[in-house]
């Protein structure tokens, strides 16, 4: 992966991004990534933009709305710039609203940024294509959703509302819109997949039994090395993704990053052993956020599944990964 930032620049880049996801999450977080000119930099160059703080948020279990910034930046839709996202349900990357003349259904998910703004722009399936269509803030109605990870703030968006536009914007780029969130997601993933590690590191090399840290013990080095493999190779299929810049690769390199944190979540729990099962230890937070993550846009499993079928109806393997 060559970024178009590169030395003192990114070092200065990255460093603010983690100053910045230490100490805030929310709406605080969106303040201060305008404050620091993500957004300009996400023009300038989207994979180090969208790769530095995807994975600092996985690793600080902070939330933000960049990805409705990421996902809008492909789609480009007039007057969507100050919106809203909305994306698809958990588990699923279909557009999240269907339309029929002026009027659309809406069943999706929204981000901290949903409550905030004036508007939100759903992609709705008119027929044979894609539309994006803005529908005032008003129109939507919006469940908190609690669950497994409340802290993530993402809520339930549903709507059966009149478009603001008389003609729908064409949103053809909805795959590749999908595309580039699922490699943000897989950086965050990547992101919450480190700090398990760090956690089960550190836990292995201060935790002494029989004399000696459980670190030297062989049981436990396999279970740290097959996690850090986990890990990189995800990072490995996140960076030829990049260069390879298809709805496929993309798919294929958030699957991998899925599959990675939960790997991750299973040995680093067996690492922590029963300190690692409790609510005083942050473990859990990983776990809950990697779970949440990994259904956003298209779970590990579901998205294996799809390449799958795809592979299986074409008679044709993709183009190898530049890795």
């Amino acid at each position: 992966m060559q970024p178009m930032m590169e030395g003192a620049d990114l070092e200065l880049f990255e460093r603010s991004l983690r100053q910045a996801t230490e100490v805030h999450t929310g709406t605080a977080l969106d303040a201060a990534l305008r404050d620091l000119g993500w957004h300009d930099a996400f023009e300038v160059d989207r994979c180090a933009a969208v790769s530095v703080l995807f994975e600092l948020q996985g690793r600080n279990n902070v939330t933000s709305s960049a990805l409705d910034d990421v996902v809008l930046g492909v789609l480009d839709a007039g007057g969507a710039n100050a919106a809203a996202l909305v994306l698809p349900a958990l588990g699923r990357w279909a557009a999240p609203g269907s339309f029929d003349r002026d009027r659309v259904t809406v069943a999706g998910l929204g981000t901290v940024a949903v409550a905030d703004r004036e508007t939100a722009l759903v992609v709705a399936t008119d027929g044979s294509k894609d539309v994006g269509v803005l529908i005032p803030a008003t129109d939507l109605t919006l469940r908190r959703i609690e669950g497994i990870d409340p802290s993530f703030g993402l809520f339930e968006v549903t709507a059966e509302a009149v478009a603001t536009t008389t003609s729908p914007q064409p949103a053809p780029e909805w795959a590749a819109a999908v595309a580039l969130g699922q490699l943000a997601l897989g950086h965050e993933l990547v992101g919450a997949a480190s700090t398990m590690l760090d956690l089960a590191r550190e836990h292995a090399l201060g935790r002494i039994q029989f004399g000696v840290p459980i670190a030297t013990f062989q049981a436990v080095r396999h279970r740290l090395a097959d996690t850090l493999v986990a890990i990189e190779t995800a990072r490995a299929a996140l960076d030829a993704a990049w260069l390879d810049r298809t709805p496929e690769s993309a798919a294929m390199a958030k699957a991998l990053a899925g599959r990675g944190a939960r790997t991750a979540a299973r040995h680093c729990q067996q690492v922590l052993a029963g300190i690692g099962f409790t609510t005083e230890h942050p473990l859990h937070l990983s776990i809950r956020r990697t779970l949440v993550l990994d259904q956003l846009l298209g779970s590990a499993r579901a998205l294996t599944k799809k390449l799958g079928e795809d592979l299986l109806r074409t008679g044709q393997l993709p183009a190898p990964l530049p890795l």
